[in-house]
Order: C-alpha cells, then sequence, then structure tokens
C-alpha cells in the first residue's frame, strides 16, 4: 500500500511569505497549540467516575450500556458530515465548537442527574468528539505543509498522541482526591473548565485553508457541502493509494483502541493484588505513550516496515494476554506502543495520499471505518470473552493484525 507524496494542491502554492522560507516559529506554534489542545481534550476528570455516577443516580445495567451505544451512534452518524462541514467552512472553527459542545454535556450532567440528562450529554459529547475528528488531522497536516514540514507531521502528531495519555493518567490519579473533596459537582465543574480551555486553545491555532476555500467556493451551503462531500468520496473510491491508505487507518487503530477498554479486565485475570492493578494499567498507558514518542524516528517506514511492526506488536499481544500473569502485561505493553506507533503512521500516510479539497472528508471516511470496527470488536470481544475467557479474547483479536502485516507485505512485492 504505497501512498504518494504529494500534499494537498492548495498547500503546493504557498502564499507570499507562507513558503518553506517561513521561520521555524511557525512550526514551534502549530506544535505547542497541538499539544495544548490533545493534552487538554483528555484531561478530563469525569472519565474514571462518570459511570458511577450513572449508577449511583439509579441508572441500571442496561440503560448505561444504552447510554454507550447511544453515544457510539453519534460519533458514527456525524463523522463524515462533521469532516465535510470542517472543509466547507473552517476546521478551526469546529475545533472551538467540538469541546464547547462536550462541556454543556458534563454541565447537564451533574445539574440535572438522569437518564434523559445523560443522553444528551452522551450526544452532546459525541457530537464534539465528531468535530475534531478529521478536522484536527487535516489543519495540523496543511499548516505544516505550508511551511514545508509536512515531514514532521508523524513526529509532532506522534507527541500529540503522547501528550492526550499523559493527560488520561494525570486526571485518573486526581480524579480520586477531587472526588473526595467535592463529589460529582466539583469532577464536573473541573471537566468543563478543562473543556472551555481546550476551545480557547483551538482559537491558537493558525488557519489559512478556511480563508481560501471560502474565496474559491463563494459562500459555504447546502450546494458547497454536497460538492465537497462527493469530491471527497471519489478521491477515497478512485485513488488506489487513498483508498488503500483510508483502509489502513481502522484496520490498525479500530481494534486495539476498542481492546484498552477491557485492560482492566485483563490486569484483573492476570490474579494480581487489587493494589497492584492500576500499576499494571499505568505500565500499559505507558507502553501506549512511547509508541507516540517513537513516531519521529520510524516516520520513515515503509510499507514492509510498518508491516512488520504490526506483525510483532500482535504477536507480542497474543503472547502476552495468553499467557496470564503480570510478565505478560509486559508483553501487552510493548503491543500498545506498537500498535500507538502504527497508529500515527497509518494516519501520516493517509494525509500524504490526499490530494484533493475535501482532507477532513477523506480523513473522517477513515474515522467511520474506525468507529464501525471499534463497534465490531466489542461484540467480537463480548462474545469470545464470554465463552474463553480476557486472554483468549485480546490474543484472537490480534490476529487481524497478522493478517495486515501480510497484506502489506504482499502489496509491496507485487509493487515490485
Amino acid at each position: 500500500m504505497t501512498v504518494s507524496p504529494a500534499h494537498s494542491s492548495a498547500a503546493q502554492v504557498p502564499a507570499p511569505g507562507t513558503g518553506s522560507g517561513v521561520p521555524a516559529g511557525g512550526v514551534r506554534r502549530i506544535a505547542a497549540t497541538l499539544y495544548g489542545y490533545s493534552f487538554f481534550e483528555e484531561f478530563v476528570l469525569f472519565y474514571p467516575v462518570y459511570a458511577l455516577l450513572f449508577s449511583d443516580t439509579g441508572l441500571g445495567l442496561w440503560q448505561i450500556s444504552s447510554l454507550f451505544a447511544l453515544w457510539s451512534v453519534t460519533n458514527i452518524l456525524l463523522e463524515v458530515p462533521s469532516g465535510v462541514w470542517a472543509d466547507t467552512v473552517s476546521r478551526k472553527r469546529l475545533l472551538q465548537i467540538g469541546p464547547l459542545l462536550t462541556a454543556a454535556g458534563f454541565a447537564l450532567w451533574v445539574l440535572f442527574p438522569s437518564y434523559w440528562a445523560f443522553a444528551l450529554g452522551f450526544v452532546l459529547w459525541g457530537a464534539g468528539g465528531a468535530f475534531g475528528s478529521g478536522a484536527l488531522e487535516a489543519l495540523v497536516y496543511e499548516e505544516l505543509d505550508r511551511r514545508g514540514a509536512a515531514d514532521r507531521y508523524p513526529r509532532i502528531m506522534g507527541r500529540a498522541r503522547a501528550a492526550g495519555l499523559v493527560a488520561v493518567m494525570v486526571a485518573t490519579a486526581l480524579a480520586g482526591p477531587v472526588f473526595t473533596a467535592g463529589g460529582y459537582p466539583v469532577v464536573g465543574a473541573a471537566s468543563v473548565l478543562t473543556c472551555l480551555v481546550t476551545a480557547a486553545l483551538a482559537s491558537a491555532f493558525p488557519e489559512h485553508r478556511g480563508k481560501a476555500a471560502a474565496a474559491e467556493d463563494g459562500e459555504p451551503g447546502e450546494a458547497g457541502w454536497a460538492a465537497t462531500l462527493r469530491a471527497g468520496v471519489a478521491e477515497a473510491r478512485h485513488d488506489r493509494s487513498v483508498r488503500a491508505a483510508v483502509l489502513l487507518v481502522p484496520a490498525v487503530t479500530g481494534i486495539w483502541g476498542a481492546l484498552d477498554e477491557y485492560t482492566p479486565l485483563l490486569v484483573r485475570d492476570t490474579g494480581v493484588a487489587p493494589g497492584t492493578e492500576p500499576r499494571l494499567l499505568l505500565l500499559i498507558w505507558a507502553g501506549a505513550t512511547a509508541g507516540g514518542l517513537l513516531a519521529g524516528p520510524a516516520g520513515r517506514l515503509g510499507a514492509r516496515g510498518l508491516g512488520a511492526l504490526l506483525a510483532v506488536a500482535g504477536l507480542a499481544l497474543a503472547a502476552g494476554a495468553a499467557w496470564g500473569t503480570p510478565v505478560g502485561i509486559v508483553l501487552v505493553a510493548i503491543a500498545f506502543g506498537g500498535f500507538q506507533l502504527g497508529s500515527v503512521l497509518a494516519d501520516a500516510r493517509l494525509q500524504d495520499s490526499i490530494t484533493g479539497p475535501g482532507r477532513a472528508t477523506v480523513t473522517s471516511l477513515a474515522g467511520l471505518g474506525t468507529e464501525l470496527t471499534t463497534v465490531s470488536v466489542f461484540g467480537l470481544y463480548a462474545v469470545a470473552g464470554t465463552a474463553a475467557g480476557h486472554g483468549t479474547a485480546f490474543a484472537l483479536l490480534a490476529l487481524p493484525y497478522l493478517v495486515a502485516a501480510a497484506v502489506l507485505s504482499r502489496g509491496r512485492r507485487r509493487r515490485q
């Protein structure tokens, strides 16, 4: 699955003063803004306790499960439309609106704790997440490309993913003491505050593409939205390199992103003492964080290198999960590091392959594939985990990575 090194047509002809001669400060501004945005987007103290809020409000298991399903459906339904909107209106604007929607959802939870308030909050949270998906990658890539620094995208995006994981770990550590001090209202207020900080940081992103699009397409509207959607879908369907990259992203990202939700159960099955479980989970998160930080040095991996990475990570996941011991969790952490690295590289290959104006639209198509893959993995895991246990379920779901590695290797040999 080789991708074209060409960049977007808008970025091939920089405006005066915005080409490769732009000082490195422009790239540093993009990177610093992205790191801050990624950190505060994930620095949500509600993460470890919102399921407890639902339970304490009196919701049953089926009601809580229906909320999670509503969250997933919202993401799926809005993934592509929001990407098209980002291409026709402004990517930066969507990055500002998304956290505000999430903040409104969290506020509803603590002000009016009830099933319907939780449901509306999840719809708002899902919409906020969909608004940022596709728009963030497209904005960062094209602004780097304008400055002749598109080759730094894997490094910068990998560090941003690492910043998000660090934020989750810090938020998890702080949630307990904050909850003890003030209960759900204080946890909710802190979560709303971090969303507002995220929206403010989005204002610091530079964006030139929105102005260019407005000048080229006129006032955004239904016709512009439909034309952008058609152009993005056509590029994903008819350009072989784009199509391969769109399929690669969910193949790499969707499975381990779903398995991450079950790692506490996998750790518990190793038989460690309850006080040791958080340490092993921290080890897994540390592995994923390291994978993001390695994206820069690994940015030039070709199809064969990426295939080898996925094969090693898949084997490590299968062996570590099947082992069923704390030592096996070390292998799982190594596997998650490989998958995180592979996810960043797959995204970079996708961005490199897109040449049309619908960059956020095409990226959102890959995001839709990731969402659908994740939901499918939830269903498969429920069947496998119930029948054979968590270790076996993890090991079985490592097999698709070996298939992806074989496809990448075979595709390279066929081109040669």
